[in-house]
């Protein structure tokens, strides 16, 4: 299978042409969520490139497994971490079993990527399920001379691989940096060689509620003894241990928010080398940050905004609420390697855009089906008209192989829109085959691809909705009779009370349309 599909990998920092290693199947592993918390814009964005990317190889004739990891071990966020496992002391502070955190979190996570238009991984596998097979990983590195243990915990020898291989390669970090970045680490003062060594096993203390029973057989000095450990994996263990459980000892893509980079991917390749001597990823990809008004997004900033904030719009920083849709075409309107700055007017703006393109994509509904307007392709195409239609799917396609570049695709679809537009308002003429071939690529990357859909409604706001259009449609006919009576006062005043109440009414050459403005 040939596919012209170049994206950015950030082992290499150029963009690569992508060739999969067993086509027509592609592997991909992206980082999830750690479950002990409400899932916010954070969450959003690398859910959201990452279904782009898998929509589109699917789309391409790719059979692709997509495997995203839980993170219900909530301890090792982060190396330097101390103290109180996060989901065990979310769990003591609300007196339920750590694993109904990590579940209701879980669930959490789910209904609002569901919201946001993600299609669901092929596996979805969680920390906790997978402890044998990161004891597995743990126990090979030892083999090979790469870990040692202290006081009960193992730890990565950084030192040890760099004489082999070369720890930095992602980041672009040198052993050094890292040795002067890590200075001000706490974690396993006494216990580590170095400080730049992370942690492959953690020794529970006693107050720790998640840990776990096993053995570990110690390579040391040319003997073996056995260690037996309650405790619990490093951070970085468990995305190693289940990309190669599901997606096999090489695999193509690895995903994740550039965040990531360092230390937790650059950690991943070290331990993938040093387990089987070879790397295990030959694309990484990362999406970049979200801001808010300029700065990083973080709860000790107090600019900290769940999905659900957004989704109600019960936050100070938001002016009303805003569909997951709208969440959707905002964060694909830049490029996924882009930083993208939250702002009210940004998502404002957004959303603006977003009517755009689902008013287009409804008039071309109508236009297709020949109501309210006569243009039902049985004509000749305008050479303006023609132009733009012929090459659309060219050029959509030219974006997408481009690094998934969605705001050249959106632009592009927008003037697709201004097309649509002048044929409704009969400013413009189009064949059937063009109509057609206009269809079928709006549908294509608009709804497929970019997985934008018109807002779901719930049951009681269609029936109202409906009725809504009933009462319309009879003042629109009333008006349309003082028309043709020359009572332009009164044409003039009931389109003016429709529009007081958030009707917005349009006179075509096929008579008036109207929409209810949210």
């Amino acid at each position: 299978m040939e596919s012209r599909l170049v994206i950015y990998n950030t082992l290499t920092r150029q963009k690569e042409l992508f060739k999969p290693l067993h086509a027509p199947n592609v592997g991909m592993y992206v980082c999830g969520p750690t479950v002990y918390g409400d899932p916010h814009l954070g969450h959003a964005r690398p859910a959201i490139t990452f279904d782009l990317v898998f929509r589109y190889l699917k789309h391409l004739g790719y059979k692709v497994r997509y495997v995203r990891n839980i993170t219900d071990v909530g301890h090792l966020e982060h190396d330097a971490d101390e103290g109180e496992d996060k989901i065990a002391k979310k769990a003591r502070l609300e007196q339920l079993e750590p694993m109904e955190i990590a579940q209701y979190y879980t669930n959490r996570y789910h209904q609002a990527m569901d919201a946001l238009g993600c299609l669901r991984p092929s596996i979805e596998p969680h920390a906790t399920g997978h402890i044998l097979e990161q004891r597995e990983l743990v126990q090979q590195i030892l083999d090979r001379g790469f870990a040692y243990e202290s006081n009960g915990s193992i730890y990565f020898d950084i030192e040890a691989y760099n004489k082999q291989y070369k720890y930095g390669i992602l980041s672009g970090r040198s052993l050094e940096n890292v040795k002067d970045a890590s200075r001000d680490n706490l974690d396993g003062v006494g216990e580590k060689k170095s400080q730049a060594d992370f942690a492959l096993w953690k020794q529970a203390q006693p107050e720790h509620i998640m840990r776990w029973h096993v053995d570990f057989d110690i390579p040391e000095d040319g003997h073996h003894h056995e260690l037996e450990s309650d405790g619990f994996p490093g951070w970085h263990c468990e995305c190693t241990a289940m990309g190669r459980k599901y997606l096999g000892d090489e695999f193509d893509i690895h995903g994740g928010g550039m965040d990531l980079v360092f230390p937790h991917h650059e950690c991943e390749i070290a331990q993938a080398v040093a387990s089987m001597g070879h790397p295990m990823v030959h694309y990484w990809m990362h999406n970049n940050m979200i801001t808010i008004n300029g700065q990083k997004m973080g709860k000790s900033l107090g600019n900290f905004i769940t999905l659900e904030q957004f989704f109600t719009g019960q936050h100070p920083l938001l002016s009303k609420a805003y569909s997951p849709m709208t969440i959707r075409f905002f964060i694909l309107s830049a490029h996924y390697r882009g930083t993208v700055d939250f702002s009210d007017e940004a998502l404002q703006a957004a959303e603006k855009g977003l009517e755009k393109l689902m008013d287009a994509m409804a008039a071309l509904e109508r236009l297709q089906s020949g109501q309210p307007s006569q243009c039902d392709g049985s004509q000749q195409c305008d050479a303006e008209t023609e132009r733009i239609v012929r090459g659309l799917r060219q050029r959509c396609y030219d974006a997408m192989n481009d690094d998934l570049a969605t705001p050249q695709l959106i632009s592009h679809l927008f003037e697709a829109c201004s097309v649509i537009n002048k044929l409704q308002d009969h400013k413009a003429t189009i064949c059937a085959d063009c109509l057609r071939e206009l269809g079928e690529v709006m549908h294509l990357f608009v709804e497929d691809l970019l997985g934008l859909q018109p807002q779901q409604r719930s049951a009681s706001n269609a029936e109202r909705e409906e009725a809504f259009g009933h009462v319309v449609d009879m003042v629109l006919d009333l008006r349309a009779k003082a028309k043709a009576a020359k009572d332009w006062a009164t044409s003039d005043l009931i389109r003016d009370q429709l529009a007081a109440a958030g009707f917005e009414v349009k006179d075509t050459k096929d008579g008036a349309t109207w929409k209810l403005n949210r």
